[in-house]
């Protein structure tokens, strides 16, 4: 390990020189102002190869538009430049659903826009492989993962290529990233050759020529994705099902004159190495060189600790299983109470984890009872349609762990911020799942909600929510019920907040009419609705695009039309 283990990255030459280096083995290019907090993906994987003895410095938000000297400064890496967009895609950084340009970025000092470019992977990649054509650049993060395959780009309306083609990278980390860049950097480290590198797990690279592998899952052509929007929808519905599967096929896909090639990821993080990405000397703070400047995105995590990795729960228009995986990797509870009795040190602090949680709060330690069978398991969802018998729904290691994080002494509060999953704690027709269940919700809304509890039922119309793949509004109305009981029965006065998405595929003005007039919202303030946007590797944006579910190749009505979008969102606020 290096011996300077605990610095701060540097992120210019001087501060480089005050660490006495005279060289820097990876450059990480990033669209976000730095954060040393693991809430953020270049904190995460900066620390965990400077672990292993790496020296890493950072760029963030680089200026692309001067004489690019930011891209020079550090000169050429021992090894490779590292390039991501951030925290998010860059076009959804920058663009509302209504294609409208933001007037802030959360993920910039002082919340000022304009500080990464559209498409800020390919940009930066073009750069340094124009000034350095010799170095390898890595590209990682949403952008580049959610892009990795051919795919629907909602802001030009048309099909982009993998972000490969485009962008010029050598190597595309897809993913969660810890396990496959310390692998790769070990390899380029030690000038293993290219045909040894691509055999890497959970690399994406892109070749010329016809690939001869023999047990691949071979998709149709970029090209002919171009021209029919079936096969565009029939390589999305593969591309899903193996990024569900424990154990997917290698993915080809030709492209121009040679191919893209999409190696399985690792297998989900054990515990232990769950433990080993969090346990490292992260400073929770800004980079120094912001000084007082205010990072609105830090602000709303810096008092929150990530219990878990991963959602099973298979919504149409989430990303997140096809970045973190679909199965639950989650940390020990001595790891989470370390994290918290760790916060106590950090300016400002006042006992109150902000979000106690993950994708989904109350996924923590939930697996299938029987490990072989989701060896072999294709579903998309543990959910969807309906809840796998083999899924285990118990809530009493999640209420263990919020028990241990409640008796670190100075923890007055500990908040869950990041939303549940209803459909895991009742079913329709029985009620709660069981008791844990019941002693969850119970503790859930008098402990850990901040006045108000956050859920996502979507829609209330079931052929809305059928695309969704989201559980019936019923039971919400069963929630609520419960809900209202335990308010009622504690005397507390504990608000749902139920969101909704406008102008999903397959919903028209008439559902959305019905859902502002649903009784089952009746007394509950409704704010919460957003248009629905089209991202990339979402089975929502596919039917978006295609007009076809491509679970079952049926047509679905989309609207497309932006002042009939707007009026789908604005029926949502008549009630009032």
């Amino acid at each position: 390990m290096d011996s300077q283990a605990a610095y701060m990255f540097p992120t210019s030459v001087k501060e480089m020189e005050k660490l006495g280096w005279d060289y820097v083995d990876i450059i990480f290019f990033t669209g976000d102002a730095f954060v040393d907090h693991p809430s953020f993906g270049t904190a995460c994987i900066s620390r965990y190869l400077q672990h292993f003895g790496y020296r890493i410095a950072i760029v963030p938000q680089p200026n692309w538009r001067d004489d690019l000297r930011d891209f020079k400064k550090f000169g050429a890496p021992r090894l490779y430049f590292a390039v991501n967009s951030g925290a998010m895609d860059s076009m959804v950084n920058h663009y509302t659903a209504a294609r409208r340009l933001r007037h802030d970025d959360a993920y910039t000092p002082d919340g000022r826009a304009g500080q990464r470019p559209d498409y800020a992977v390919t940009v930066y990649s073009k750069i340094l492989k124009q000034l350095y054509p010799d170095v390898p650049v890595v590209i990682g993060g949403v952008e580049a993962s959610l892009r990795r395959l051919t795919h629907y780009d909602y802001w030009q309306d048309r099909l982009f290529p993998s972000i490969l083609v485009d962008s010029g990278a050598d190597y595309l980390c897809y993913g969660m990233g810890e396990r496959p860049m310390l692998e790769l950097t070990r390899a380029i480290e030690d000038g293993r050759n290219a045909s040894d590198i691509r055999r890497i797990s959970q690399l994406a690279f892109l070749m010329t020529g016809r690939s001869k592998l023999k047990d691949a899952l071979f998709l149709h052509s970029f090209e002919l994705c171009c021209r029919d929007k079936k096969a565009f929808a029939e390589n999305f519905h593969q591309i899903e099902t193996h990024a569900n599967m424990m154990h997917p096929q290698v993915i080809v896909e030709p492209v121009g004159d040679g191919y893209v090639q999409i190696n399985p990821p690792f297998p989900p993080a054990t515990e232990a190495e769950m433990d080993s990405f969090w346990d490292l000397p992260f400073t929770k703070l800004p980079h120094p060189r912001y000084k007082d400047k205010r990072i609105p995105a830090y602000d709303m995590i810096k008092y929150s600790i990530n219990t878990h990795r991963g959602c099973f729960g298979g919504c149409n228009f989430c990303t997140i299983a096809a970045h973190q995986g679909k199965f639950i990797q989650c940390r020990s509870e001595q790891s989470i109470v370390r994290e918290v009795a760790a916060l106590r040190t950090l300016p400002g602090f006042a006992g109150n984890i902000s979000d106690l949680g993950a994708p989904t709060a109350n996924m923590y330690g939930m697996h299938g009872k029987k490990q072989e069978l989701c060896e072999v398991c294709r579903r998309k969802s543990c959910l969807y349609p309906s809840v796998c018998p083999n899924m285990n729904r118990d809530h009493s290691r999640v209420l263990g762990m919020y028990h241990q994080v409640m008796s670190v002494k100075g923890i007055r509060h500990a908040y869950i911020g990041s939303g549940v999953r209803y459909d895991l704690i009742l079913d329709e027709k029985k009620g709660f799942v069981d008791e844990n269940a019941r002693t969850y919700l119970k503790e859930l809304v008098l402990e850990h909600t901040s006045g108000r509890l956050k859920v996502a039922p979507e829609h209330t119309e079931d052929k809305v929510l059928q695309y969704m793949a989201k559980p019936s509004f019923r039971l919400f109305c069963k929630l609520r019920d419960e809900f209202d009981r335990i308010n009622r029965e504690a005397h507390t006065h504990v608000e749902l907040v139920p969101y909704f998405i406008s102008s999903h595929p397959g919903c028209t003005v008439q559902d959305m009419q019905r859902l502002s007039q649903h009784p089952g919202l009746q007394g509950i303030w409704m704010d919460q609705v957003q248009d629905f946007t089209p991202t990339p590797m979402t089975t929502s944006s596919v039917m978006f695009y295609t007009g076809l579910d491509p679970r079952t190749m049926k047509n679905v009505f989309v609207e497309t039309d932006p002042e009939r979008k707007k009026a789908q969102k604005s029926y949502f606020f008549k009630k009032k």
